[in-house]
C-alpha cells in the first residue's frame, strides 16, 4: 500500500500542534488531554516520520544511479531502503487504520453456563481457569468479582476483572459462544456430548468516560442470600441499582454496602460503555462484515472437540490440534490469528479510503 504522503503529513502536523499546545497550556484537564494525546499519537509519529525519511532517501539515491561511478557505490544501500519499504509502509498504514478506542484497556470477564446442565457448568469452569492462566503468563491481574458456582463444580456464573496493558485487546474476539464436545464424567455410555457456555469481554472505562445522573438510576439495598449458618448475611449490605434509560440492572452482594455500591457503579459504567460500542460495531457493520465479527454474544464462534484433541474457531476457520496446550492457557496461536484477521480487515478499509 502507498499511502499518500499529505496523509503523512496530516499526522506530523497534528503531533506538532499537541506538542506546542502542551508547552503552552496551563489548564489542568487541558494538560492531561494533551499529554493522553501525544503518547497515543507519538508511536505514530516517530513510524511516520521514518518512513518519511526512508522516502526521501529512496528518491536522494535514486537520483545518483544515473551516473555511471556513484550507482556502483549507492546499489546496495538503495536494495535494502526498497525491500524493506513495504514493511515500514504496512507498519504505518496499522497504526493508522480505524483503531479500537479500547485497545490498551484493562476487561470484565464474564462466563456463563449455556445449554447443557451441569456439563456446561464444567465447562464454564475449564474457560475460566484457561483465561486465568493466560492472564498469569501475560503478568495480568485477575480479580474475582461474583461467582455462583455449578451444582456439580465449574460455575453457572463467574464474572472477574482482568487488569493490564492491552487486555481488551488481546481477549476481545473472546465474546460470543464457545461449544464443547466431550463424554461427561457422569456418563456410563461413553456417549459424546455437546454443551456450551458464553463468554463476553468488555472493556474497562474510567469514571470519567460515562456520565451517568442520579435521576436515571435507583438504587436498592437487601439481603444477601447464603449457604446458611454462619455464611448468612444478616444486614442489608447487597446492592442492586437499575439504570432506567437502558433498562440495564447490576448487583453486587459483598459484606460491605459501601463496596457494593462501588463495584455495582462500576459495574453499570462497564455495560452503558459496551452498549455505546456495541452500536457503533453494528454501524460499522452495515458497511462491511469482517469475518472476525465483532463479538456478538449470540454467535458460536468457537468448538473444543475433546475425541480429537482439536479446537476450531468458526469465523476465520482455524483448526488447531493442541487442545489440552490450549485448556493450559496457551492462546496466543489463536488470538494472533484473529488479530491478524482484523488487522488484514482494517487494512483493506484503509486501502479503500485511498483508492
Amino acid at each position: 500500500m502507498r499511502l499518500p504522503q499529505a496523509r503523512l503529513d496530516q499526522v506530523l502536523d497534528r503531533f506538532h500542534q499537541v506538542e506546542a499546545r502542551m508547552g503552552a497550556a496551563s489548564d489542568g484537564q487541558e494538560i492531561v488531554r494533551l499529554s493522553k494525546e501525544h503518547a497515543e499519537m507519538k508511536p505514530v509519529a516517530d513510524a511516520v516520520a521514518a518512513l518519511a525519511k526512508a522516502r526521501v532517501e529512496i528518491e536522494e539515491l535514486a537520483s545518483m544511479t544515473s551516473d555511471p561511478e556513484m550507482a556502483a557505490m549507492v546499489a546496495d544501500e538503495l536494495e535494502t531502503l526498497n525491500a524493506r519499504l513495504p514493511d515500514m509502509e504496512r507498519d504505518v498504514a496499522l497504526l493508522l487504520a480505524p483503531r479500537d478506542a479500547d485497545e490498551n484497556a484493562s476487561a470484565v470477564l464474564e462466563v456463563r453456563a449455556g445449554t447443557g446442565g451441569d456439563e456446561a457448568a464444567l465447562f464454564a469452569g475449564d474457560l475460566f481457569r484457561m483465561y486465568s492462566r493466560y492472564a498469569s503468563t501475560q503478568g495480568w491481574r485477575v480479580e474475582l468479582d461474583s461467582a455462583t458456582e455449578g451444582d456439580a463444580g465449574g460455575y453457572k456464573e463467574i464474572i472477574a476483572t482482568v487488569t493490564g496493558e492491552g487486555v481488551f485487546g488481546r481477549l476481545k474476539f473472546e465474546s460470543g459462544v464457545h461449544r464443547v464436545q466431550r463424554v461427561p464424567s457422569t456418563e456410563a455410555q461413553g456417549r459424546i456430548h455437546t454443551s456450551a457456555a458464553t463468554v463476553a469481554v468488555l472493556p474497562e472505562v474510567e469514571d470519567v468516560e460515562i456520565e451517568i445522573q442520579d435521576k436515571d438510576i435507583r438504587i436498592d439495598t437487601f439481603r444477601a442470600s447464603g449457604s446458611g449458618g454462619q455464611h448468612v448475611n444478616k444486614t442489608d449490605s447487597a446492592v442492586r441499582i437499575t439504570h432506567f434509560p437502558s433498562g440495564i440492572v447490576v448487583t453486587s452482594s459483598e459484606k460491605s454496602q459501601h463496596v457494593n455500591r462501588d463495584k455495582a457503579m462500576k459495574n453499570l459504567r462497564v455495560r452503558l460503555h459496551d452498549m455505546q460500542r456495541q452500536a457503533k460495531d453494528n454501524a460499522r457493520s452495515d458497511a462491511r462484515k469482517s469475518q472476525v465479527g465483532s463479538g456478538d454474544r449470540s454467535e458460536r464462534i468457537r468448538t473444543y472437540n475433546f475425541p480429537q484433541g482439536r479446537v476450531t474457531d468458526h469465523r476465520i476457520g482455524l483448526t488447531l490440534h493442541s487442545l489440552p496446550q490450549i485448556l493450559e492457557g496457551d492462546l496466543d496461536p489463536m488470538l494472533n490469528a484473529l488479530i491478524a484477521e482484523d488487522q488484514a480487515a482494517r487494512l483493506a478499509d484503509l486501502e479503500a479510503e485511498f483508492s
